[in-house]
C-alpha cells in the first residue's frame, strides 16, 4: 500500500507570498485497522525495509506534480520514499509560475559552483530530519537520510544534476530530458556546458524531443549541434575510478513522456514532437531504468542498467 502526507516549509530569503514549498512524501505503508487511520487516512511507514532512500524530485517549469504522481508511486512500492513539492514564484524575471526553485544568481560564470542553485534542497532536508525524528509522524525512523537521491524533469532535472554535488548526502542523480548548458542570457558564453561533478548520474532524453531542440537558441547553438543532453554526457560529468554515468536514448520518447497526465494549459508542450511508442510502454521503461540505477548505485545490486527499447552509453 502506497501512501502520501503533506507538510510545508519555506525558503529563507524569499518574500512571501513566494517562500512556501507545499511537500508529497510518497511512502510505502501498512495499516493497523485503528480507529485514527480510519478516520484521518493516515498510515504509518511499513518499516519492513526501514530505513528506506529518499528520492527528492524536481518538476519542470509549469509542470504540477500530479504529472509525476505515477513515478512516485512506481519508486515507493520499490521501497524509495519520494518526495515532491511545488512552489509558485517566479520562473524568469516578472514571470510567475510553477517552478523547481532556481537561485539565478548563483548560475552565472562568477558563480556556478560556488553554492546550491537550488534554495529548497536544504529546507527539505531539514523537513524530513525532522519528520523522521517524530515519534508521532507516521515516517518515524522510517527514512536513511545519508542516501538521498535527487531527480528531476527538464529544468527540474537540470537542477538535480547541478546540485548533488553540494550535499555528501545525496548518492545518485537522476534527469529526463535534463542537462546543462548554459543560457547566454546569463552570461556564459556560446555552447557552455556547466560541470556536475562525479557522482553516479543517469542522463534519460527521447529522440522525439521537440522541446530541447526548439530551446537551442538559448545556448547560442543550432539544429546541426549535438543534443544537449548529450553534451552534459560528454563534458558535464567528471568521471571517477568508482562512479558512473549513463547517456540514456529512448526510442520513440520526447519531452513530456515522463509527465502523465499532462496538463496542457501551462507549459510549453506545443513545441513537443509526438512519440513513435505506446505512452505507457516508455513510462514503465523510464520508471525501470530510474528503478535499476537506484538499486545499483546506491543499494549495491548487481543488476544491470538496462532496457529494451534503449541506446545506452556509459562511462
Amino acid at each position: 500500500m502506497i501512501r502520501a502526507l503533506f507538510h510545508a516549509t519555506t525558503l529563507l530569503n524569499a518574500n512571501a507570498p513566494f517562500n512556501v514549498l507545499h511537500l508529497k512524501i510518497y511512502y510505502p505503508a501498512v495499516s493497523t485497522n485503528s480507529d485514527a487511520e480510519k478516520m484521518t487516512g493516515v498510515f504509518p511507514a511499513d518499516k519492513t525495509s526501514a530505513p528506506m532512500p529518499v528520492v527528492i524530485f524536481f518538476n519542470g517549469i509549469n509542470v504540477g506534480i500530479e504529472s509525476y504522481h505515477w513515478l512516485a508511486v512506481k519508486l515507493a512500492e520499490a521501497n524509495f520514499v519520494t518526495v515532491m513539492y511545488s512552489h509558485v514564484a517566479e520562473t524568469l524575471p516578472n514571470v510567475i509560475g510553477l517552478t523547481p526553485s532556481i537561485d539565478l544568481s548563483k548560475v552565472k560564470p562568477d558563480t556556478y559552483r560556488s553554492g546550491a542553485t537550488c534554495p529548497a534542497i536544504q529546507p527539505i532536508l531539514d523537513s524530513l530530519k525532522q519528520l523522521n525524528a517524530d515519534e508521532k509522524n507516521p515516517l518515524f525512523q522510517s527514512l536513511d537520510l545519508e542516501k538521498i537521491i535527487l531527480g528531476g524533469h527538464s529544468a527540474g532535472g537540470t537542477v538535480a544534476l547541478q546540485n548533488g554535488q553540494f550535499f555528501e548526502q545525496v548518492k545518485a542523480i537522476f534527469s529526463y530530458a535534463g542537462h546543462t548548458m548554459a543560457s547566454t542570457m546569463l552570461g556564459f558564453e556560446a555552447g557552455t556546458v556547466l560541470k556536475i561533478g562525479s557522482k553516479p548520474t543517469l542522463l534519460l532524453r527521447g529522440d522525439k524531443d521537440g522541446v530541447i531542440a526548439a530551446s537551442r537558441i538559448r545556448y547560442g547553438t543550432n539544429e546541426q549541434n549535438p543534443d544537449p543532453v548529450e553534451k552534459t554526457f560528454d563534458e558535464a560529468y567528471q568521471s571517477s575510478a568508482r562512479d558512473e554515468a549513463y547517456d540514456v536514448l529512448m526510442q520513440g520518447a520526447n519531452h513530456f513522456s515522463i509527465a502523465h497526465p499532462l496538463d496542457e494549459t501551462t507549459g510549453r508542450f506545443f513545441l513537443d514532437q509526438a512519440t513513435t511508442r505506446d505512452d505507457e510502454e516508455i513510462r514503465n521503461e523510464i520508471a525501470e531504468l530510474i528503478k535499476l540505477f537506484i538499486e545499483k548505485h546506491v543499494c549495491g545490486s548487481d543488476k544491470e542498467v538496462m532496457a529494451k527499447h534503449t541506446v545506452i552509453r556509459k562511462k
